[in-house]
């Protein structure tokens, strides 16, 4: 969030309202109605005890998270060491990136959601409760993030946009240094909404340990 408000401040405002009640406010009343049951059966559940260990299942399901994690960052971090951009049309640079953008968050959807229904089937069977609460919130909130992250494209121009200008006003020698800034900020965002996609299932697999 800092990133992106550095590119884009004029589209960032203070809130007057703490994130948990941001949150609430995506949330219909029969949704809302929907969570609190789930987080009472949550409490219900902890006050009863009596649940079977999960000894050996976080160290195997951190392990597939590490993997993902691992296999997802390389491709953020794969570059073509063939490609030289043309100075003369930038615009198919950016092109490019989009793309890029695109298909990284094709791979994280796919790759997250798949891990976080095999985290929860895991925990279903020590922890029912905990399971089905994320169960519920999972759909509450992940189509309000998906149009979110779908922004991205727009702040990633205006960025692209501002280097571009930069570069030309200050009359630098190296015409396309200012590309490998962009570059390397692009990487940034990626790995950042990588952990960002990746906060429901670290929360899952950190709920067995106990």
């Amino acid at each position: 969030m800092r990133q992106l408000a550095s590119w884009r401040p004029e589209l960032v405002s203070t809130p007057g309202q703490d994130v948990a009640e941001r949150l609430g406010q995506w949330l219909h009343v029969a949704e809302a109605i929907g969570l609190h049951a789930a987080r009472g059966q949550l409490a219900a559940a902890a006050r009863r005890g009596g649940r079977p260990t999960a000894e050996g299942w976080r160290t195997r399901l951190q392990q597939e998270l590490d993997r993902l994690r691992s296999t997802l960052t390389r491709s953020i971090r794969a570059v073509d060491p063939s490609h030289r951009p043309d100075p003369g049309d930038l615009d198919t640079e950016f092109a490019l990136y989009h793309q890029r953008l695109n298909d990284l968050q094709r791979r994280m959807e796919m790759g997250v959601d798949a891990l976080r229904q095999h985290v929860r089937q895991t925990l279903a069977q020590v922890n029912p409760e905990l399971a089905a609460m994320d169960a519920v919130m999972e759909p509450l909130f992940a189509g309000r993030e998906q149009r979110l992250l779908a922004g991205l494209p727009a702040f990633l121009r205006a960025r692209f946009v501002a280097l571009r200008q930069q570069a030309a006003e200050s009359g630098s020698p190296d015409a396309l240094g200012w590309l490998q800034t962009f570059s390397a900020e692009f990487e940034q965002l990626m790995l950042a909404e990588l952990d960002l996609r990746l906060l429901p299932v670290v929360g899952l697999i950190e709920s067995l340990d106990p």
